[in-house]
């Protein structure tokens, strides 16, 4: 049984205290879980959400990894990518995506016979 309490954000962007980052980063020995590379002295490195917080992921020790900072935001950029797709499918089947501004170009009305 662990000796000490599982931090948990009272928001989803409350600051990790640097206790928990220590906790994370030893819980996982120190390697990047992205790129697999130990974590030097030195590396500029994050703490990432395991299941995205937009997916439903909470904001809690136990959702957290260290990465180091260009492979996050590498991922980072695909899932918002990904984030953005979701939600403009979701509101065009809500009926609340923007209507195009654009009028429907036509032909007009054809002379079908010389005057």
């Amino acid at each position: 049984m662990r000796s000490t309490e599982e931090w948990v954000g009272k928001t989803d962007d409350s600051a990790v205290p640097p206790r928990v980052r220590l906790r994370v980063f030893e819980k996982f020995n120190g390697v990047c879980q992205l790129s697999g590379r130990k974590i030097l002295a030195g590396d500029a490195w994050d703490l990432d959400h395991i299941k995205a917080l937009w997916r439903g992921g909470e904001h809690r020790e136990s959702n957290l990894q260290p990465v180091l900072k260009q492979p996050h935001r590498v991922k980072s950029g695909e899932e918002q990518t990904e984030q953005a797709k979701a939600d403009r499918v979701r509101k065009k089947h809500l009926g609340i995506w923007p209507q195009s501004k654009a009028k429907i170009r036509g032909g007009g009305f054809r002379k079908t016979r010389d005057v």
